[in-house]
């Protein structure tokens, strides 16, 4: 049952439309995934799919699958060869580096916020479209759905970002001027996500439409200051109350004269703004981007492209007289036995066939590798400061999961293989240890070629390292 309010606003804005928008909710929800480029390129992987797919016609690398379908409980999904992600969800990230015509190709220079992150859709295909290039900060505000973020990075190999748990207004605070590019999907009252989320019909009201749209002017105001001059601000929502949308853009271009909304393409069955459901509002929103459920296959959606005027990356300096670089261990550290460099050093000698560029930092008893030119973290809460490499145990160092999922077969010494319809993946993947012979040592365990956990050999057994709260337990 929807909200009886909602639907006599839905009746006004829609007028003859209403009746086949309210049919949408009868129809069955569809589905999507987006195939992660870091561990497989799209042609390879059709090649033998394992699910029905069609493209997402507006995401590269999006597929809906066929209903009955559990791509989830696949073997690929826990290796993250792909994202499961609702496919108008899709949409916003794609203008990030592009205007649904072109593409730009993301450099060595960008740098890249999601401001409010989690889960981690969004973010994982920002990191798939800069290519391991630049730095990409996802941040979340709720710690829970930070810790989640965290792990969806890490599953899909991630290892150019960092993930932070602030407020807005304290990344504002640091990064003035710093990022060339921005998306903020933006907290909302979630209309469009009703057919899944019964949560969000429960909580609809005006008054919670009005807090979110006060809630989204805050966190744009913030977004503004943190880009670059020249950048691009992608603003987004699932909604499709008009005040968290063209009436959210219009009030911020009041407030912001120095942004443009860019006129972009639109797919078949996108839509432009509505300005006639928001009184006062700027024609401009016209060139914003509506997905209405009616006219396409996917959820409700509402998306603006906005360009800061200014030459690009002309404004950032200040921040790195502020605050600077993240420096990583001092060498003194780098060089002390147990501080975790040498140990690391000596596993990297004796498992990989692959050098690593970046700063060492640790936390505690764990070892990670910020990426070149990633900004000093002493001024953030900070949930994963670029790749995990492991753990340091007395003498040595134990390798991450987040290590094994960013690792290709041919960058490691041994590695063994196990078909994705195979019992010893189930086994593996349940922690069972398996039967192999071969050289002591540790194992890159792939499923198909794609990379999926550790096993260490010794004694005719690979004894499983697959962490111990992934597990799944096979009926």
């Amino acid at each position: 049952m929807l909200p009886q309010q909602f639907l006599e606003r839905m009746q006004k804005f829609f007028g003859e439309e209403y009746h086949a928008f309210l049919a949408s909710y009868e129809r069955p929800r569809v589905h999507a995934l987006r195939l992660n480029p870091q561990k497989t390129q799209t042609a390879h992987f059709l090649e033998k799919p394992f699910f029905h797919l069609e493209p997402v016609p507006w995401a590269r690398d999006g597929f809906f699958y066929a209903p009955g379908e559990e791509p989830g409980k696949h073997p690929y999904h826990a290796a993250g060869v792909y994202y499961i992600q609702e496919p108008s969800a899709m949409a916003p990230a794609e203008y990030l580096f592009g205007d649904g015509e072109a593409d730009t190709a993301p450099t060595e220079q960008e740098r890249v916020l999601d401001l409010c992150a989690a889960p981690g859709g969004k973010s994982t295909q920002i990191a798939a479209r800069m290519a391991g290039k630049g730095i990409l900060l996802c941040n979340e505000i709720h710690p829970a759905r930070a810790k989640i973020l965290s792990e969806n990075m890490e599953r899909l190999g991630v290892a150019n970002a960092m993930v932070t748990n602030e407020p807005p207004e304290r990344l504002a605070e640091i990064f003035d001027g710093y990022f060339t590019g921005i998306l903020v999907d933006a907290p909302c009252s979630g209309e469009g996500m009703f057919k899944k989320n019964e949560e969000a019909k429960e909580e609809w009201s005006m008054e919670n439409i009005a807090l979110c749209a006060d809630r989204q002017d805050g966190i744009l105001d913030c977004a503004a200051s943190m880009l670059s001059a020249g950048g691009k601000l992608v603003y987004s929502t699932c909604t499709f109350a008009p005040e968290e949308n063209e009436g959210t853009i219009t009030r911020f271009l009041h407030r912001h004269p120095e942004f443009v909304v860019e006129k972009v393409k639109r797919y078949p069955g996108m839509e432009g703004g509505r300005p006639e459901w928001y009184e006062g509002a700027l024609p401009t929103v016209r060139d914003t981007v509506r997905l209405f459920p009616h006219h396409i296959d996917g959820e409700g959606h509402f998306l603006a492209v906005l360009r800061k005027a200014g030459q690009r990356g002309a404004s950032e300096a200040g921040f790195f007289r502020r605050f600077g670089l993240e420096q990583g261990m001092s060498q003194k550290d780098r060089r002390q036995p147990g501080g975790g460099v040498l140990e690391w050093e000596a596993f990297a000698r004796e498992t990989l066939q692959k050098s690593f560029g970046g700063n060492y930092l640790r936390f505690g008893d764990q070892l990670y590798l910020a990426p070149e030119g990633m900004p000093s973290i002493r001024q953030l809460k900070v949930l994963r400061p670029g790749l995990h490499l492991g753990t340091i145990k007395k003498n040595r160092l134990e390798p991450s999961h987040a290590l094994a999922l960013y690792l290709h077969p041919g960058q490691v010494k041994h590695c063994v293989d196990l078909p994705a319809d195979g019992e010893e993946i189930r086994a593996y993947l349940s922690g069972q240890a398996l039967k192999r012979e071969g050289e002591k040592g540790w194992y890159l365990v792939t499923v198909d070629g794609y990379s999926i956990g550790w096993a260490k050999q010794a004694g005719g057994v690979l004894k499983n390292h697959y962490p111990k709260g992934l597990r799944i337990h096979y009926v």
